[in-house]
């Protein structure tokens, strides 16, 4: 049977970048850009898709895949989402993480 390839329900296109494919050519744009950043000694090591298990009262709640997980050059972390707009869904993913994660660096990239 022959199933059309579905649309992004955002219309953002995926793109592929040094063997990857990324949700939307602004993700994969700054895959880009994190890849200089290592180039150039600021960044350590940048990983993709990186899944936060989000916990409520030590059950599993949701999975959240950060954009990036990026390892500096000191050794910190931080992590990294690169969003055309907020949705309600990712709002609540946010907030919980910035919640339950507090020492941890977030950073969005609109």
């Amino acid at each position: 049977m022959f199933y059309p390839k579905r649309k992004n329900k955002y219309n953002a296109q995926t793109q592929k970048y040094n063997g990857r494919n990324y949700d939307s050519v602004k993700e994969a744009n700054y895959a880009k850009e994190l890849d200089w950043r290592i180039k150039a000694g600021e960044i350590l090591e940048v990983i993709p898709q990186f899944k936060i298990d989000i916990k409520i009262d030590g059950k599993h709640w949701r999975n959240y895949f950060m954009d990036f997980k990026v390892i500096m050059a000191d050794g910190t972390e931080e992590y990294h989402e690169v969003k055309g707009f907020a949705t309600e869904v990712w709002k609540m993913k946010w907030d919980a993480c910035k919640i339950l994660f507090p020492d941890w660096k977030f950073i969005v990239i609109y």
